[in-house]
């Protein structure tokens, strides 16, 4: 998979109690197809990566939350360094809601974020080559 550059728009989430009708509902309004991610999939979670059509590789993702959050949308931003971008964000009147800087390996490390106006989002970095 091609890595996109440091602060770029680089991947978004769907959380929903309904995975079946949300992927039928944006797979035919934008010709989105899905596929189950079997990493995170046989971890318990029904992740399911999004392609646009003609795109080569995924840009999103699609899981179910089993009633245990609230369905939501995320997007994530690509960044260089994890913890300076966590600091900065501080800085600039945003708050750090969670970080997970050990990932699993070949997982990305990642942050949720919140901006002063209280909307949240998450940044990572791309996972370490093996």
């Amino acid at each position: 998979m091609a890595i996109p550059a440091a602060g770029t728009l680089a991947w978004f989430e769907v959380a929903t109690d309904d995975p079946e009708s949300a992927q039928k509902f944006y797979g035919s309004l934008f010709d989105w197809t899905f596929e189950s991610s079997g990493s995170l999939t046989s971890g318990g979670l029904d992740y399911r990566n999004i392609t646009a059509s003609g795109a080569p590789q995924p840009m999103g993702g699609l899981f179910g939350t089993n009633g245990e959050l609230p369905n939501h949308a995320v997007f994530y931003i690509l960044v260089a360094d994890l913890e300076a971008t966590c600091a900065d964000a501080e800085q600039l009147g945003g708050t750090v809601i969670s970080k997970n800087l050990d990932p699993a390996p070949g997982a990305p490390a990642f942050a949720y974020l919140r901006d002063p106006a209280g909307n949240q989002f998450g940044i990572f970095t791309p996972p370490s080559a093996p």
